[in-house]
């Protein structure tokens, strides 16, 4: 059995890594189109802000999947796509309703956070812990402030 490292992922570490690629261009997406659709100048330069630290994110970890040999996804989830139709939907009809958007916007940090708490927990202190842990405290930060933000708007 040889060691994993940064630089010899497996092919299971790989395949997580790729789906955090994924669930990350989902969210820098959804996140640009939820600044899009809310009325609230103050939120949509934050969604803003969580775009680009997503884009971040995910460029990271597509340079760990190059750095392995292999290609990294540029592309999202079919779900996730669906996550900001639905968010589009629901920002026009509601007329870019602040507390709407940040519910639906909520809902999508529950997904990428579950995703992190999912890839963690099947591998626990692999060779890409000290990363992932750090984009998951970013997660974490940014899913517990949109809820403040959603509640304070109710």
């Amino acid at each position: 059995m040889t060691l994993e490292t940064k630089l010899s992922l497996t092919d299971e570490t790989i395949g997580d890594v790729q789906d955090l690629i994924s669930i990350n261009i989902d969210s820098a997406k959804g996140f640009q189109a939820a600044a899009d659709r809310i009325e609230n100048d103050a939120v949509a330069s934050y969604f803003r802000e969580c775009a680009a630290q997503r884009d971040a994110q995910a460029s990271e970890l597509k340079s760990i999947v190059s750095a392995n040999a292999e290609e990294p996804t540029d592309s999202g989830t079919f779900k996730g796509t669906l996550h900001r139709w639905w968010l589009e939907a629901r920002g026009t009809v509601q007329g870019g309703d602040t507390h709407a958007v940040l519910a639906e916007t909520e809902r999508g940090e529950d997904a990428i956070k579950g995703c992190y708490e999912k890839v963690l927990k099947q591998n626990p202190g692999n060779a890409l812990s000290s990363v992932l842990h750090g984009q998951y405290a970013n997660v974490k930060t940014r899913h517990d402030r949109i809820r403040d933000l959603r509640d304070q708007h109710a």
